[in-house]
């Protein structure tokens, strides 16, 4: 369909498009939780930011960095552009992988090689045999003269000595007898072949990128079509011919006029019959490999040698290098190899493209056809975008836009637009650095990890080029979500599952779609599968009734403001909470052992989470609340208060000082889960009837009340002791329980014999309830162990423990005495 539309219009539909999806993807992330400043998200088609890239790109060019060259690239066939490295995607596929010889000619002669000796080279690409303008081998490597025979053929074939047996394996040529000859690939050098089926010579030349992993050793070049090869050819004057048009279709330029006019990728076939006719053919296989494609038309991509603009990389390359090493920090610490390689490799950027839709490339050409690349014009091209937008270059004729820019009459624009990695990796430039509210560099910079090759090295190399500095402090990488078999599940795939984040908000709620992101190391591939979302619904719930307890247990909690000032809620109780914790004696406020321990572990979860969202590593975070609502909370501390807080008089002193614990636990909980459960953690925030939100409240900080080495006699190493002896004591109890002397546990006489010093320090009363009993006696002994008998004692109506007191009062008999109290007030 673009084909038939002019630029303009190609351009007001893509815009249509963009703007459609904007407004899709900014509901998405708004149902999804994520904090943005959505009715004013920096767009790369805002006049503002295009001048911007503009700016960037004048600077680019004043600094000499950018040159227009003829050399093979990466050319997509299905939409008509080049590529850079960045918008290429590998697939796994088939290909005829095919055997060739090149019969040896002229005078000079490999030493030993007799008349009718061929060289034979191996490529997977046999479309690019009508460019072939030359043959490369290794100089040091050994190579030899052979005999083959196959079916009562024979064949004398030049090939390198390690080789000889794959070249046997996949063509069933068999060697006869010993070598003919053996000498090192230097001696190859200016030998002439005979190219296999058109009528020219192609000499052999010596070269280091010749490998000894598959082939023959010898390596047919088409310098049209290839990096190595590219390099080669201008090293030895040769042609850089490449017979294929935009579309990849071969041209008149092949020499093959039956196959003019062909998709390159069809042609394969018509050549390896063109090599049987010729007698060139010695064996063909079936190659499986990972071959690149186009990440927009989604068409395997060739090689093809064209005239277009580029980045010089060389003269960024050693300071980005210096950037990736000192002044980055990698999330995996992997990452800082992997984009260190990519750029120690990366050839020159290439930066045109061949499209209508994008920033226009700055460039006008002469009267007399010579180039205008100049950082002055760019410039001021630069404000009138900044004013008008981008598509002023295709409203205006070329005489318009020339006057406009003071060019003279006769000057023409280019064509070309500018490689969108360029439009998104000067966004430091165009977004961080022009609003004072944001950090230049960034913090973060966030992706997957195919973008070490994609937006954080463009936003590196354009920043080196513009700042000498990388444009982010730390850089998080990302895996891929996968499917159960490892298979890639991809927005733009034909995965047959949902996988779009809208299916499960709408049947799950954002909150648990963003708890799974939380619970996963996202730094590798993540399996995934709608069975195991599920089962984190345990998880959510399990945090959401610890809030719900906690807010349940501070129903007539004293919110009064504290006298740092008229704050509420949480946070005014939280001022309140901290002054008690800090005083030496919390026992005179009522502070049991049981609290002192969860405020304890409470310190602990802090500074475990704090440390953890520091360094990324959200799956800690994950299993370190878990842990704290599931264990530490559920099925301790809370079970353990639960008599107090039911039972005690509302204003008793241990009940009170619970729910200031409680209170500041549910504060700093609530502030621990918000960046993961945003929805949950608010909604929790505004029941306990808190000022503001919980997003904008100061991040909790560890009170640090015995340090991170605890103490002998801290709450920890004591909680710890007694959760021992309640071991014993539980195992005693379920033996009584299968013996049926006993219903449950408070019907139990529990007489505990150990020597520990626990068991001193602690109140009756603290002991009873933290074993959950009603009736304890200790007896000093060494060797541990519980007895349990029937309690004598009747059950208390109200609190269900057996106590000697209940029945001796006339008015209430059938409560214990503390319960009678709390009645009568």
């Amino acid at each position: 369909e673009s084909r038939e539309l002019s630029p303009l219009e190609v351009r007001k539909k893509c815009e249509e498009f963009a703007r459609k999806y904007i407004n899709i993807q900014r509901e998405q992330f708004k149902r999804l939780g994520v904090f943005g400043d959505w009715e004013s998200p920096y767009l790369t088609m805002d006049p503002k930011y295009e001048a911007e890239i503009l700016r960037a790109f004048a600077v680019f060019v004043k600094e000499g960095l950018v040159y227009q060259a003829q050399k093979p690239v990466f050319w997509s066939t299905g939409a008509q552009t080049a590529l850079a490295e960045a918008e290429v995607e590998y697939q796994e596929r088939d290909d005829t992988a095919v055997y060739v010889k090149f019969p040896i000619t002229g005078r000079a002669r490999p030493p030993g090689a007799p008349d009718g000796t061929s060289i034979a080279i191996w490529t997977t690409t046999p479309w690019t045999l009508p460019a072939n303008l030359a043959i490369a081998v290794d100089p040091k490597e050994n190579y030899v003269v052979q005999e083959f025979s196959r079916d009562g053929a024979s064949e004398t074939l030049l090939l390198a000595e390690k080789l000889v047996s794959q070249f046997h394996a996949n063509t069933k040529f068999n060697p006869v007898g010993k070598p003919l000859a053996l000498f090192p690939g230097a001696k190859l050098e200016k030998i002439k072949a005979r190219h296999p089926f058109l009528d020219r010579e192609v000499p052999v030349f010596t070269a280091g990128f010749v490998t000894m992993d598959s082939g023959t050793g010898a390596v047919h070049i088409a310098p049209g079509h290839g990096a190595d090869d590219y390099a080669l050819g201008i090293a030895k004057n040769l042609a850089i011919l490449s017979p294929v048009d935009d579309h990849g279709r071969f041209t008149e330029e092949a020499g093959l006029p039956n196959l003019t006019g062909k998709y390159v990728f069809d042609a394969n076939a018509d050549i390896v019959n063109l090599l049987r006719e010729h007698g060139m053919l010695l064996g063909e296989q079936t190659f499986h490999h990972s071959y690149p494609y186009c990440w927009r038309s989604k068409t395997p991509i060739i090689f093809r040698n064209v005239e277009q603009f580029f980045i010089r990389i060389d003269e960024l390359r050693g300071e980005a290098l210096n950037a990736i090493h000192k002044s980055v920090k990698w999330i995996p610490a992997w990452g800082e190899n992997r984009i260190a390689g990519t750029v120690e490799s990366r050839p020159d950027w290439v930066i045109s493209r061949q499209r209508s839709w994008g920033v226009p490339l700055p460039v006008f050409y002469s009267a007399d056809g010579k180039t205008i690349l100049d950082a002055k014009i760019i410039r001021n091209l630069a404000d009138i975008v900044a004013e008008r937008g981008s598509n002023i270059w295709f409203e205006l004729d070329d005489a318009a836009l020339a006057k406009e820019l003071g060019l003279p009459a006769g000057t023409t624009k280019g064509n070309d637009t500018i490689d969108v990695w360029i439009d998104s990796g000067v966004s430091h430039k165009a977004v961080c650095a022009l609003h004072p509210e944001l950090r230049d560099p960034a913090d973060m910079y966030l992706e997957a990890t195919d973008q070490h090759r994609g937006w954080f090295q463009s936003s590196l190399m354009t920043s080196i080029a513009l700042n000498n500095r990388a444009p982010y402090k730390i850089c998080v990488t990302h895996g891929f979500v996968v499917d159960l078999d490892g298979k890639k599940i991809s927005k733009s795939g034909t995965y047959a599952k949902p996988t779009a984040a809208d299916h499960f908000v709408g049947r799950y709620g954002a909150d648990l779609l963003r708890l799974w992101a939380s619970s996963i190391d996202y730094t590798a591939d993540v399996p995934f599968s709608e069975e195991m979302f599920t089962r984190l619904g345990d998880t959510y719930r399990r945090i959401r009734n610890t809030l719900r307890i906690l807010l349940g247990n501070l129903y007539d909690f004293d919110n009064a403001p504290s006298s740092r000032g008229q704050r509420s809620g949480v946070e005014g109780a939280r001022d309140e909470t901290l002054t008690i914790m800090q005083r030496d004696s919390s026992t005179s406020f009522g502070m049991t052992l049981i609290d002192r321990w969860i405020l304890e572990r409470l310190d602990e979860v802090i500074h475990d989470c704090r440390a953890a969202y520091e360094a990324s590593e959200f799956h800690k975070v994950y299993h370190t609340l878990n842990q704290f609502c599931a264990v530490d909370l559920s099925s301790l501390y809370i079970d353990i208060t639960k008599d107090r807080m039911y039972c005690d008089a509302a204003d008793s002193p241990r009940r009170r000082a619970t729910q200031r614990v409680m209170h500041e636990i549910f504060g700093a909980l609530c502030r621990l889960l918000a960046p993961v459960l945003v929805f949950t953690a608010e909604e929790a925030w505004r029941y306990s009837k808190s000022v503001g939100s919980v997003h904008v409240q100061e991040f909790p900080q560890p009170q640090d009340r015995h340090g991170r080495v605890r103490p002998p006699g801290a709450p920890g190493a004591q909680v710890a002791e007694l959760l021992r002896l309640r071991s014993i004591i539980g195992q005693a109890v379920e033996r009584a329980r299968q013996e049926k002397l006993i219903g449950n546990t408070l019907e139990a006489r529990v007489v505990l014999h150990t020597d520990s010093d626990v068991t001193k320090k602690v109140s009756q009363e603290e002991l009873e309830e933290f074993f959950i009993v009603s009736d304890l006696t200790i007896h000093q002994a060494k060797e541990e162990s519980a007895l349990i008998t029937k309690t004598p004692y009747a059950k208390c109506a109200r609190c269900w423990r057996h106590r000697s007191t209940v029945g001796a009062s006339k008015m209430h008999p059938d409560l214990c005495d503390r319960c009678e109290s709390v009645i009568a007030g």
